[in-house]
């Protein structure tokens, strides 16, 4: 059983709190009524992982937008340096909201070429975990399963690895008619002014959305981005295009000066969508 590490730091701590502290996040953010038909094509997101007073609003403009899939394929950072370079998670997960079984057979089926099991490198980590009571808040943890990967790599050659890994693995299970959402948990732009933020954070989003995974990278080294998540996002991009996926849609924007008030060093996060 992999226990919540960061509950009562990015997120609260008790059931109670929590779900009024995701009803907050979602407060103005429309989300599909009963019956209502979402947009099925969605197949991938960026979602940021900061805490939830900073970036849960921008989060839940993502999850909002998702349609039910029986797995939710999460691609997070290793901010610890621990365990396997590329590691995903077999154990089932706690939140305060409950547990979130992983897809065993998914991960039964993946190659064994550059995606490890490995519960060290998910320890601590919280870029994976902080989605969670997202996915709990929107559906019926019954109805789901998810697949936790950490990225400790950045560079476009295991990216492209890691995607058609993950693509491919999505195909063989065409027959099952399983619906598949793959999210890459990353912050934009960490502790610069807002202004500087927020030109860097544009261009990095512009080239998400066009799903030019070289313009995505070309234009992190040329800015000296520090968006933390680049390897799950590139990954995700890489999956999402050979899984058919057109292009992006940036659906929120904000840094933490939106809610501090700083506006002198602050953090980017940006929502987007994949279809």
């Amino acid at each position: 059983m992999r226990r919540a590490a960061v509950a009562g730091a990015f997120y609260e701590a008790t059931r109670s709190k929590l779900i009024a502290q995701l009803e907050e996040c979602f407060a103005g953010v429309r989300a599909p009524e009963e019956g209502e038909e979402v947009d099925e094509r969605i197949i991938g997101a960026v979602v940021p992982h900061a805490g939830y007073m900073y970036s849960g609003g921008v989060a839940a403009h993502v999850y909002a937008k998702l349609p039910h899939a029986d797995t939710f394929i999460i691609l997070g950072p290793n901010h610890y340096g621990l365990g396997s370079l590329v590691a995903a998670s077999k154990e089932t997960w706690m939140t305060p909201l409950g547990s979130v079984e992983v897809d065993t057979a998914f991960l039964d089926a993946l190659p064994r070429r550059i995606i490890d099991i490995d519960e060290t490198a998910h320890r601590h980590e919280h870029s994976i975990e902080v989605q969670l009571p997202f996915l709990q808040f929107r559906f019926d943890t019954s109805t789901f399963r998810f697949v936790p990967i950490c990225v400790a790599l950045s560079d476009e050659d295991t990216a492209r690895e890691i995607g058609e890994d993950l693509a491919d693995t999505i195909a063989r299970f065409k027959d099952e008619h399983k619906k598949f959402i793959l999210v890459a948990s990353s912050d934009f732009t960490h502790y610069e002014p807002e202004h500087i933020a927020r030109e860097k954070d544009e261009a990095v989003i512009e080239a998400i959305t066009e799903l030019d995974i070289g313009k995505f990278y070309n234009r992190i080294f040329a800015l000296n981005s520090s968006a933390c998540g680049v390897g799950p996002i590139a990954s995700v991009m890489y999956a999402a295009k050979k899984l058919g996926a057109k292009h992006g849609q940036l659906v929120k924007y904000a840094t933490s000066g939106d809610v501090t008030g700083d506006r002198a060093s602050v953090v980017g996060y940006g929502g987007i969508v994949i279809f």
